[in-house]
């Protein structure tokens, strides 16, 4: 094993993908010569070529469009898409197309495309570079939308999802690609899309969380095992839809208290779903209300950084939310 950064082990699952197979190829603005706007894809040109790792227009339709006839044709393509915030433009192609070709055609056709999307707050990043785009894509079977945190997750669950002969909307949390680190399997290996992660067990709460706060969430799992002897179970979906309700519900029914920690909003959000999963299906097992943690309500993050770091959860407000439930 060694020691590797999101953005590293996510570039290596794609080199290693690529070079497994000649049908994936890499598509999406700056993606070649530049390597990305993160320099996710850096290298990539210079070793496949650029017919298989080339620049498009600045136009989010017509680079996930073009990756779905690509993958009608036989190809694998993995799309990028600068930011998460610039995805709207290819909705229709996502939501209208790409997730409903198998089912329209009559299983004739699969879509075997790839959608990098770095999602997530960022200081500065305000309107158009920090929003949580998840929400909008996880009422919508037929598409997968995964969002892995740890590096070897991520790396396992991107090789999964460009082996996957169905879409996949692959969130990546732009400040965590330099941030965290971890080790990282030096074999080939996959992680499944459909089961959820459980990082840490516990018997006195459960608390379910993605992307960068689920860092926060670890930190202070240990932190308040140490300080008060409360156990926290800590689960990652990974994927966000569908959800792997089987283990989230064991471990909600296992603890009887269940915690949703997220970066988003909380009206209408992919927490808002878990809450109901659990309050629908392990309500008879509960100790206390399903609770969340998120951001306000508000249309867009703020560019201060004084104001950013107060509009995301802290490392403190996810521990006192932990206790809180915990002490119920």
């Amino acid at each position: 094993m060694a020691m590797k950064s999101l953005l590293q082990a996510i570039h290596e699952g794609l080199a290693e993908e690529m070079r497994a197979d000649e049908r994936v190829m890499v598509l999406g603005e700056d993606v070649g010569r530049a390597g990305g706007v993160f320099r996710v894809t850096q290298g990539l040109q210079e070793e496949f070529g650029p017919s298989r790792v080339f620049d498009t227009p600045l136009a989010e339709s017509l680079i996930v469009g073009s990756a779905i006839g690509l993958s009608v044709n036989g190809m694998r393509p993995v799309a990028e898409i600068q930011f998460a915030d610039f995805i709207p433009p290819a909705f229709d192609q996502i939501v209208n197309e790409a997730a409903l070709f198998y089912y329209r055609s009559n299983g004739a056709y699969t879509v075997p495309v790839t959608i990098r999307a770095p999602y997530g707050v960022v200081p500065g990043g305000a309107l158009f570079h920090s929003q949580s785009v998840e929400a909008f894509f996880c009422n919508t079977p037929g598409l997968k939308v995964v969002a892995p945190t740890f590096p070897a997750d991520a790396k396992g669950a991107l090789k999964s999802a460009i082996r996957d002969p169905n879409p996949v909307l692959f969130l990546e949390h732009k400040k965590a690609y330099r941030l965290l680190k971890g080790e990282v399997p030096d074999e080939d290996y996959a992680v499944p899309l459909d089961r959820a992660k459980v990082h840490r067990e516990g018997t006195d709460l459960t608390v379910i969380s993605y992307g960068l706060m689920l860092n926060d969430v670890m930190l202070g799992a240990g932190k308040i095992s140490k300080e008060h002897g409360i156990e926290t179970e800590v689960v990652e979906p990974i994927s966000l839809y569908p959800l792997d309700r089987e283990t989230i519900l064991s471990s909600a029914k296992k603890t009887g208290k269940t915690l949703v920690v997220s970066e988003a909003n909380l009206e209408g959000s992919v927490s808002g779903e878990i809450a109901a999963l659990v309050a629908e299906h392990a309500f008879e097992w509960l100790d206390g209300p399903v609770r969340r943690l998120g951001s306000p309500d508000s249309p867009a993050a703020p560019f201060a950084r004084p104001l950013t770091d107060a509009f995301v959860p802290t490392a403190a407000a996810v521990e006192a939310a932990m206790l809180d439930l915990a002490r119920y």
